[in-house]
């Protein structure tokens, strides 16, 4: 399955949920299977070290460092999708096998921002996404078109149409799983799209 993984390394509060969703939803209507942190919940190993398995379970990774800005709480910034984007970056440069063959896509929300907090990228291929869930879709889904190898897939309009058919029937879906959005869990998410895609192929 590495070659089928994609490892989606951005932020998990509100405010990015709506893009969050579009990217998972995107990656499993081209074809591939999206995965990310929030999938293990084992209380017995360091989060850190579950990232790592995920990431050497991936030939994809998908990294948002949009997010990388001061915190009104804190006052800091937060730095863990830079953080798992180097790893990612180092388990393509230093890993062995199937490893060296991973490739990244990198998005931030406007153009050469990154440049002010993490210029060591400024060689990089950075999409922009400008916090529009049509946008991120059409990024993905074209990354994945030319780095996958995979054919027939939906162009970027079509997916953000079937998205949106997918958001609406949320809800009713919801109700079959006796589950209540808000309380979805990463894995629920990915069975109910899963499910979705399969009966509207």
């Amino acid at each position: 399955m590495y070659h089928k993984w994609v490892f989606i390394n951005c932020p998990f509060d509100e405010q990015y949920k709506p893009l969050f969703e579009a990217i998972v939803f995107a990656v499993a209507d081209c074809g591939l299977r999206p995965r990310c942190a929030l999938e293990l919940d084992d209380s017995s190993e360091v989060r850190i070290d579950k990232i790592f398995k995920i990431i050497a379970d991936c030939k994809y990774g998908i990294h948002d460092i949009s997010r990388t800005e001061v915190t009104s709480a804190s006052g800091l910034p937060r730095f863990n999708m830079p953080l798992e984007l180097g790893m990612f970056l180092a388990a393509k440069r230093f890993g062995v096998g199937r490893q060296k063959k991973k490739i990244c896509l990198i998005l931030d929300s406007a153009p050469y921002r990154y440049q002010q907090f993490i210029s060591d990228i400024a060689g990089q291929d950075i999409q922009v996404h400008d916090n529009d869930t049509k946008l991120v879709i059409t990024v993905v889904r074209n990354w994945l078109r030319s780095t996958s190898g995979l054919k027939n897939m939906p162009g970027g309009i079509e997916i953000h149409r079937r998205f949106q058919a997918f958001e609406q029937d949320l809800p009713t879906l919801c109700d079959k799983a006796r589950l209540q959005r808000a309380e979805l869990t990463f894995n629920d998410s990915a069975s109910i799209i899963a499910d979705w895609l399969r009966d509207n192929a």
